[in-house]
């Protein structure tokens, strides 16, 4: 029988096992994980870092057992009506992210999907659009893809939202991070609904569990509410994305992110079983 876990690989944030990334790789390595996102470094999130940090990531990666897929700079957090913040965003943030990205042979670049206010107007949609229209000409220039994170309380928050906001954007080079955990407790059930309205626009899919909502308290993968047999089982029939990126976000990090690559491994096999079967 084919070993999935072959074609469906794992990756993992960097700073969910450590903000020092060569302490992080040193767990990666021994739980044979070699795909990494970066978010957060010795001195700061990304691109805010100091020289040396990403110099440190350059040395490590020239062994050419580990590979980069994405970089996470946190940007596009801020409602619509903090339009000065969003252009600095676009003008210095995202290029410089760029820069980094294409320095370290990484491909996608996560962004977010703009909080919403309170009693925000609907027009305020249309400015969405046209920031991210603009964020993803700016990636598509230097040859690499944005992929919108969902998130609760965001104009992208469900899969069918984050979806629409996609489509009209109408880049080649947009798509979505499916984030399940952070769909959680909104108005559509994560899996399946919104996995099956977002499943054809994903670039890259975060794994995380919550009990109570993401922002709240996240868990271990498989002891919150989230169906992440059902998902992982739907991603590997579907092949949307060759790998999964685990996303911890609860404490004891190394311990909870090992269980979770555990975890994670065992339900791609299992989902495999189930696919070889049909």
């Amino acid at each position: 029988m084919k070993d999935i876990t072959k074609t469906m690989k794992i990756g993992i944030v960097s700073d969910e096992i450590s903000s020092d990334f060569v302490e992080a790789m040193k767990y990666a390595s021994i739980w044979e994980v070699s795909i990494i996102e970066l978010r957060l470094l010795k001195s700061g999130r990304i691109p805010n870092v100091e020289k040396e940090d990403i110099e440190e990531v350059r040395r490590y990666l020239r062994r050419g057992d580990t590979r980069v897929t994405a970089l996470s700079p946190g940007i596009f957090k801020h409602p619509l009506s903090k339009l000065s913040e969003l252009e600095e965003e676009l003008s210095f943030a995202l290029p410089r992210t760029i820069e980094m990205a294409k320095a370290l042979g990484a491909s996608l670049i996560i962004v977010f999907g703009f909080q919403r206010e309170r009693d925000e107007p609907e027009s305020h949609y249309d400015v969405a659009v046209s920031v991210l229209r603009r964020a993803a000409a700016l990636a598509e220039r230097a040859g690499l893809k944005l992929a919108v994170e969902n998130e609760p309380g965001f104009w992208c928050d469900t899969g069918t939202n984050t979806r629409k906001i996609i489509e009209d954007v109408g880049s080649p080079v947009l798509g979505a991070n499916w984030d399940p955990a952070n769909a959680y407790g909104t108005a559509e059930t994560p899996y399946p609904d919104g996995y099956r309205a977002i499943k054809d626009k994903i670039f890259n899919v975060h794994v995380k569990d919550t009990r109570q909502g993401s922002h709240v308290q996240c868990v271990p993968v498989g002891d919150g509410v989230l169906d992440w047999e059902g998902q992982i089982r739907a991603i590997v029939q579907d092949m949307v994305v060759s790998h999964v990126t685990i996303e911890t976000h609860c404490l004891p990090l190394i311990e909870n992110s090992q269980r979770n690559v555990e975890t994670l491994r065992r339900m791609i096999r299992d989902a495999g079983a189930d696919h070889t079967m049909k």
